[in-house]
């Protein structure tokens, strides 16, 4: 168990870290490397618990920047794409085609980092079929696979192009809110073990080492370089998932 507490020291060390130079996604880090150890139920639980522990830290500093109304409706699609996501993983999360099929993803996400630019603000942010579907299918991933902030940060960045503050407050409240449920929903249905407890506080005390000396990096490292790096190292993770897993 101590092999096995250290490479978990590891790898959410690398990805809190690159979390606090980039603010490249944690989850993503952590889900490429984290299915070689346990589960992909096990590992989204794990990643789940441990972001939400990082956005309410967030949230609390930013709450009077959250703008309810202009999320609400990617809200109830997120929540509703979370309750597919628990039926899914409750009952395929043991099996091993979902770490090739997260492999896929993470590859998509990869390219998704190399060639994607800022989306230019547009007057169909306030419709209802954009946040619908980047909601469900970002609750979708995220239930499933830990994965699913890309789909969020992509309409956040719509809405709140012009307002950093907004964007980072709204952003959070959405992973605490869908974390929330799927957290509920999963310790409802006794998936929580024993020794997930273990894991969870050795990944909280690494999340905070890991993020604290990343920012403290910040000023010191290219973030574009750590994003390429962390990118590459996603990419073979991913081609791993899909040939060896």
């Amino acid at each position: 168990m101590l092999t096995e507490l250290f490479l978990i020291f590891i790898i959410l060390f690398i990805g809190s870290f690159i979390q606090g130079v980039s603010g490249f996604g944690f989850g993503i880090i952590a889900m490429s490397f984290l299915p070689f150890i346990f589960t992909i139920k096990e590992s989204t639980l794990l990643v789940v618990s441990l972001a939400l522990i990082t956005a309410l830290s967030i949230v609390a500093q930013m709450y009077k920047h959250i703008q309810w109304k202009k999320i609400r409706i990617l809200l109830v699609a997120a929540l509703t794409g979370r309750l597919c996501g628990f039926f899914v993983l409750d009952r395929f999360g043991e099996m091993d085609f979902l770490k090739n099929l997260l492999g896929i993803f993470l590859i998509g996400v990869v390219i998704y980092l190399f060639t994607s630019k800022a989306p230019k603000d547009t007057k169909v942010t306030n419709e209802t079929w954009l946040p619908v579907v980047l909601g469900f299918f970002g609750g979708l991933v995220g239930g499933v696979f830990a994965v699913g902030g890309p789909f969020f940060v992509f309409f956040m960045m719509l809405i709140f192009s012009k307002d950093k503050y907004a964007y980072s407050a709204n952003l959070q409240a959405t992973f605490v809110l869908t974390s929330l449920f799927t957290i509920g929903s999963h310790a409802l249905n006794g998936d929580f073990t024993g020794n997930f407890l273990v894991y969870f506080f050795v990944g909280v005390v690494t999340v905070i080492i890991g993020s604290r000396i990343g920012i403290y990096c910040f000023t010191f490292v290219s973030q574009e370089d750590v994003k390429k790096i962390a990118a590459v190292f996603v990419a073979v993770a991913a081609v791993n998932l899909i040939l060896f897993a």
